[in-house]
């Protein structure tokens, strides 16, 4: 197919056939001229995200933002192409209810289209052509296509690409289809998906110092596990009488030829109170583990597919190394190897890089949201169920600087069942404004993300933080906690100047959770014990779950008294009174943002783009 010329439609008529040449004349002649004049301003010929596709990397995708158009530039190289391709996007990365771009081939040619997927996965061509060919050329390396989407198109079969997770998917298609119709994408098994954040922020790159040093971190030869998901976790140390320097910056290291397995990867920092760390190489589960590297809970650095070195403003910069600071670090890198691939010894990790020379504010990490514990709770069965944390404006009255804090990026958190979290900043009782939001969240692509602009946080303002749960396929209780099979709420928030702010998040109260379980009681014969001697945990699993108990467990959450930790970095909390404290009001809520969609041009109702190869 590389050297095939593509010149087919689907479903011809004998009426059709006029319009139609003159429709690809026109298509080849619009890229005859762009073949010569090369990419546009708008395309900047610059790519600087790129992700691989597949487990094999020879899907590579790279991909540019205008903000100005409000569009995304695509490009992929299909370095092995036999019949077409489908790229898409969907809600969860499911083949089903997906917006999609078809490259597909029959006997007379190759097509490209805007298609769309029913809850079938059959495919239908889209009245709306809003995925733009640009460009169409082959290489040395493969076969590179050029194509555009705006954010918003304002078509209900079309992706809204906005803020946050996007869940990218793609399939190789292995033989000629005569119609796009025709193609059972459930059929196919060269297929599967890829998460990235498209709408990357349009920040400067902040100078570097001249007197910045780095050090890596790297894994000492891992022998990557034959199965699809490991967590390694490797623990390093930093050098005697390492004194206090800021980072200004870090970018991922990755071992060459991996950049299709290492999926995530992040450096902690363990608590200063214990005076060593046992040397520990091997998988974050598993039972050898040292309970001590539970301590090393502190980001440093977090990156994950499709991220780009991460800078620290001018101004700031994070501290480690010092007297009050610990010399262990836990790396810990995500594998994810589908394929189950042998053989393969990996050393990727983070490369830091930091002054001795220190910047104007040391920069703060704060976690906000739920308390890990298991009074929060998700009943099984569920679709959607929301849990709510707050950062009361009790706390940061008490524990804030006058001038606040401005936070500069963001660490989403949840365990497997996380769908959605939010962020809001509340003022006098109004959402002010978003601090992070992630509608389409995945826990298995976590990262700190840079905020577009800092968010000015002022004492006694609130920051509520909300999470999604699908609890689908489970058929017991989840309850909060550290295991991977509990759940979190959490927000981890960049900023600066750092305070001795570390925690700030609630839980429901104790005594109203038990209120609950008396009163689950009268309905259900005594199901629940309320004996004291009962933990919590073992009270939601006797719990008899149906639409009742868990609408009322719901109801509770959203209207019962909160304990509040506001803690300082030493795990004690402010002084104050915490406990049985009410919901903050929030009587405002923000306005959701305006649809704006392009012009349409009437040509983008046409039907699919011939497709012709230029050398």
């Amino acid at each position: 197919m590389a050297k095939r010329r593509f010149c087919s439609f689907s479903n011809l008529r004998i009426r059709e056939v006029v319009p139609v040449y003159f429709t690809m004349l026109a298509v080849f002649m619009i890229l005859l001229v762009a073949s010569l004049q090369g990419p546009s301003r708008q395309q900047k010929s610059s790519f600087p995200y790129q992700v691989p596709l597949d487990p094999q990397g020879s899907l590579q995708l790279y991909w540019n933002v205008s903000y100005s158009e409000k569009v995304v530039y695509f490009r992929i190289l299909i370095k092995d192409l036999k019949f077409g391709l489908i790229f898409g996007m969907s809600d969860r990365g499911d083949f089903e209810d997906a917006d999609m771009a078809v490259l597909w081939t029959n006997e007379l040619g190759s097509f490209f289209g805007d298609a769309w997927s029913d809850q079938k996965g059959q495919l239908h061509m889209d009245s709306q052509q809003d995925y733009e060919l640009l460009n169409a050329q082959q290489s040395q390396e493969g076969l590179y296509l050029l194509f555009r989407r705006p954010f918003a198109t304002c078509d209900p079969k079309d992706y809204l690409i906005e803020d946050g997770t996007v869940h990218l998917i793609y399939a190789l298609l292995e033989k000629p289809f005569s119609t796009l119709s025709s193609i059972d994408v459930s059929a196919i098994k060269n297929r599967g998906l890829q998460r990235v954040q498209l709408l990357k922020p349009d920040l400067p790159i902040p100078r570097l110092p001249a007197d910045v040093l780095n050090m890596e971190v790297r894994a000492p030869q891992v022998l990557i596990p034959a199965k699809e998901t490991t967590y390694w976790c490797h623990i390093t140390e930093l050098p005697k009488d390492f004194t206090k320097h800021h980072i200004v910056m870090y970018e991922p290291v990755i071992t060459k030829g991996h950049e299709a397995i290492v999926h995530h990867i992040e450096v902690f920092q363990c608590a200063s109170n214990y005076y060593t760390i046992p040397r520990y190489d091997g998988p974050c589960d598993s039972k050898m583990k040292p309970q001590s590297l539970n301590s090393c809970r502190h980001v440093l650095a977090a990156w994950a597919m499709g991220a780009k070195a991460f800078y620290y403003p001018e101004e700031s910069g994070l501290a480690f190394g010092g007297p009050d600071s610990s010399r262990y670090l836990r790396l810990e890198v995500h594998y994810h190897n589908p394929l189950e691939l042998k053989g393969l010894r990996d050393s990727s990790g983070i490369r830091l890089y930091y002054t001795s020379t220190l910047r104007r504010y040391d920069a703060g990490i704060m976690e906000v949201g739920l308390v890990y514990s298991p009074v929060m709770a998700i009943p099984p069965g569920q679709k959607d169920f929301l849990l709510t944390g707050y950062c009361t404006d009790k706390c940061t009255d008490r524990a804030l600087p006058s001038n606040g804090i401005r936070i500069f990026a963001s660490q989403l958190h949840t365990h497997l069942a996380g769908r959605g979290v939010s962020t809001i900043l509340v003022r006098e009782g109004k959402e002010a404004e978003v601090v992070n939001a992630d509608g389409h969240y995945s826990p298995h692509f976590q990262e700190i993300r840079m905020l577009k602009k800092a968010v000015h946080v002022l004492p006694g303002d609130v920051m509520v933080t909300s999470c999604s749960y699908n609890t689908e396929d489970r058929k017991n209780i989840t309850v909060g906690g550290f295991s991977i099979t509990d759940e979190m709420c959490v927000n981890y928030v960049h900023y600066y100047p750092r305070t001795d702010l570390e925690l700030c998040k609630s839980m429901v109260d104790p005594g109203y959770l038990q209120k609950y379980f008396h009163m689950v009681n009268r309905f259900n014969s005594d199901d629940v014990s309320t004996s004291p001697n009962t933990t919590v945990t073992k009270q939601f699993q006797e719990v008899p779950w149906n639409s009742f108990s868990a609408g009322v467990l719901k109801s509770l959450y959203s209207f019962a008294p909160i304990s509040m930790h506001c803690n300082r970095s030493s795990a004690v909390r402010f002084p104050g009174e915490w406990e049985k404290q009410p919901l903050p009001q929030i009587n405002e809520k923000l306005p959701s943002p305006p649809a704006t969609c392009p012009a349409m041009d009437p040509a983008k109702s046409k039907g699919p783009t011939l497709v012709r190869l230029l050398q």
